[in-house]
């Protein structure tokens, strides 16, 4: 269930976001669940063409902040996208130090969403803090269905309504939030294999070069004794002829 805002003394705004794009880029579309303390929810969304997935994950965060004008309030603001998380928790700050570039000094995607979202975020700063909350998609979670839904439709361009009343004829239950987990580990980015330059192939005391390891294998399976090895350059080919004691 909501959490109960402490430094506020009160209940919280909720905000839910989500985007959905076809083709990404293609045509795309956002969701967005405003809750408020009073008892009232309204829906936002919007239909985008040619954009990308991130661009509407981000247009989602922006239109329910954007919407709040000067509402005076704790938000907690669920989405399932760790690209806006980050970004606005940490990223963003390194990359308005460095003039909107990324650490290799490219010039940061989405920038002028990413400016937009931080002008949000500021102009609430004297309002309540904002909580940013990770809810992994597609697991049940009512508001996040519920944003999904409404981000697929407007990506479809379909007509979608979208709901403006009381909480208590919403009949989304957009109060039964998961146990916060907190952020998924980031994944280290796997090395890129080296291209080979060759593959040796050594069986009963003769070797041989080819350029592909399906030629290779066809060589040594099921040669008993037989040993093969990819070079990534011709010192590493001389390297490893030198260690099976051969030439070619």
């Amino acid at each position: 269930m909501i959490d109960k805002a402490s430094d506020s003394g009160g209940f919280p705004i909720v905000i839910f976001t989500d985007g959905a794009c076809s083709g990404n880029p293609g045509p795309g579309g956002f969701g967005t669940i405003v809750a408020t303390p009073d008892g009232q929810v309204y829906e936002l969304g919007g239909g985008f063409d040619p954009t990308t997935n991130n661009k509407m994950e981000l247009m989602g965060a922006i239109a329910g902040l954007e919407s709040l004008k000067g509402a005076p309030g704790v938000v907690h603001l669920y989405t399932d996208s760790t690209y806006v998380i980050r970004g606005i928790t940490q990223w963003i700050f390194a990359w308005r130090t460095r003039g909107w570039k990324t650490a290799e000094g490219a010039d940061v995607t989405n920038r002028d969403l990413w400016e937009r979202l931080f002008a949000a975020v500021m102009a609430r700063k004297s309002l309540g803090k904002i909580e940013w909350k990770y809810v992994r998609g597609h697991t049940g979670v009512a508001g996040n269905e519920r944003c999904d839904e409404i981000a697929v439709g407007f990506s479809k361009r379909q007509s979608v309504r979208l709901y403006k009343g009381a909480l208590l004829a919403y009949g989304i239950a957009i109060h039964d939030i998961p146990e916060d987990k907190g952020l998924p580990e980031i994944k280290p980015k796997q090395e890129k294999k080296a291209a080979a330059h060759s593959y040796l192939s050594l069986v009963d005391g003769v070797v041989k070069r080819h350029r592909t390891w399906p030629e290779c294998e066809s060589r040594v399976k099921g040669r008993s004794g037989a040993r093969f090895k990819k070079a990534v350059s011709a010192a590493d080919e001389a390297s490893i002829l030198k260690a099976w004691g051969v030439s070619l």
